[in-house]
């Protein structure tokens, strides 16, 4: 047997309430208790100090792009796993957009396969909604289901159909799984390269605009309330969405969404340095309508902070803007622009955004996660909130580099990231 006591830090655990100093104590890999106030010499553990340092649940994202099977070459589920530790992340649900796509029984049992070989991460697959994600044929959902996918998704491919996406929804809501969706319009999307508004026009740039989001968002809502499912909104970035689900969740229908940092840090108007590490799906947004995207945080009709990690080869992302594939590389970054965005205005409080980031994401994936409760998992992150950190894109530990942020410098770090009590990463130990 094992214990340790992890003391002197701030313990902030939304799920159970808990925002004070006070000491953490693990036995094996469990929580036994939080202890409030300073540590006791009375306790037979090792002890590791927390000083000045904030002890929270370890992260959970929501959706993790990892190329494997078929694009190891932007990322292994090792690799992600590694890069997931030393963001503070210490469970991620896999996006099934690989080649194969995972939309059967076998395809799943593979990621589990990985999964199992991966030291220091719980890996979670997440199963496609349709047949090679085309938005056509149901895929297996009962048997993927069956085999462990914790919600669906298309990844980035928007489930264009009414139809199959009504039958999807009442599908899956018999095994109470929620799906993912990228709620654009093709029609609207396909061809654009960023937000459709001011700056695309002074650009000459193909435009996306809040449209596209806005119409797919309300008719999944209307599908949502029509079949009783869940439908998730990944990657809100517009007032309108913001706004229509705001409504729905205050009309209980089972809708939900998240944010990514990189749509609350970065606006429309970096699109003019033409450099394609800025590209992603949906785009970046105008001003205006980050500051829905906070206030939706600040009211709850966000729940979760994604890093929607969509990693990528340098020679994929070298290439011309129209063309370049879009994805940030986001694990390894989470916190740090999550704090820039958030704490350091004061939009949100600490026990806010580790509720976003563990709390709401564990609620939608059905795990067992995000909380310091007794005999939960000792899944554990130390965050050093006055720490400076420099963005290296050449130290992540992802196999892709395709980051804005690389170069600058941030403050807020996770200095350790234990999982199952054990610590999978020390920041001074692998600098």
């Amino acid at each position: 047997m094992t214990r340790t006591l992890i003391t002197n830090g701030t313990v902030i655990d939304p799920a159970n309430g808990i925002d004070e100093r006070g000491s953490l104590l693990i036995e094996d890999d469990r929580v036994v208790e939080f202890l409030a106030g300073g540590h006791s010499s009375e306790i037979d553990a090792q002890v590791l100090d927390a000083e000045g340092l904030l002890v929270t649940p370890g992260f959970v994202d929501s959706h993790v792009g990892v190329g494997e099977p078929g694009f190891e070459e932007d990322e292994t589920i090792a690799s992600a796993a590694l890069a997931a530790v030393a963001g503070g992340i210490t469970s991620i649900a896999t996006m099934p957009s690989t080649h194969p796509v995972v939309d059967n029984r076998g395809a799943a049992e593979f990621v589990k396969h990985q999964a199992g070989q991966v030291a220091g991460c719980r890996v979670y697959p997440m199963g496609a909604v349709t047949q090679g994600a085309e938005g056509k044929e149901l895929a297996e959902i009962g048997q993927l289901a069956e085999t462990g996918a914790v919600a669906f998704t298309d990844a980035k491919s928007p489930i264009a159909n009414a139809e199959v996406m009504r039958r999807a929804l009442e599908y899956t809501g018999m095994f109470d799984r929620a799906i993912l969706h990228n709620a654009l319009v093709p029609e609207l999307s396909e061809t654009g390269v960023m937000h459709e508004g001011f700056q695309s026009t002074r650009l000459g740039l193909r435009g996306i605009p809040a449209a596209a989001q806005d119409i797919m968002t309300a008719r999944d809502i209307a599908l949502a309330e029509l079949t009783g499912g869940r439908v998730h909104i990944m990657c809100m970035t517009t007032t309108a969405s913001v706004d229509l689900l705001r409504n729905a969740r205050q009309n209980d229908i089972r809708v939900s969404g998240d944010v990514t940092p990189h749509h609350l840090l970065l606006n429309d108007t970096v699109m003019e340095t033409f450099d394609t590490r800025y590209k992603v799906l949906p785009p970046l947004r105008s001003p205006d309508h980050i500051d829905s995207l906070i206030s939706g945080l600040k009211d709850g009709t966000i729940t979760c902070i994604s890093s929607d990690h969509q990693p990528l080869a340098i020679e994929k992302k070298q290439i011309e803007l129209d063309i370049a594939p879009a994805g940030i590389c986001g694990l390894e970054t989470l916190l740090c622009c999550s704090v820039k965005a958030l704490i350091e205005p004061e939009h949100l409080t600490w026990s806010q955004l580790i509720r976003c980031l563990t709390v709401g994401p564990a609620n939608l994936l059905g795990l067992d996660a995000g909380n310091l409760s007794p005999g939960q998992q000792a899944d554990v992150t130390l965050i050093d909130p006055s720490r400076k950190i420099t963005i290296n894109a050449q130290d992540f530990r992802s196999r892709s580099r395709n980051t804005p942020f690389d170069g600058n410098t941030y403050k807020a770090a996770v200095v350790k990231t234990l999982v199952g009590g054990s610590i999978v990463y020390d920041r001074d130990a692998s600098e």
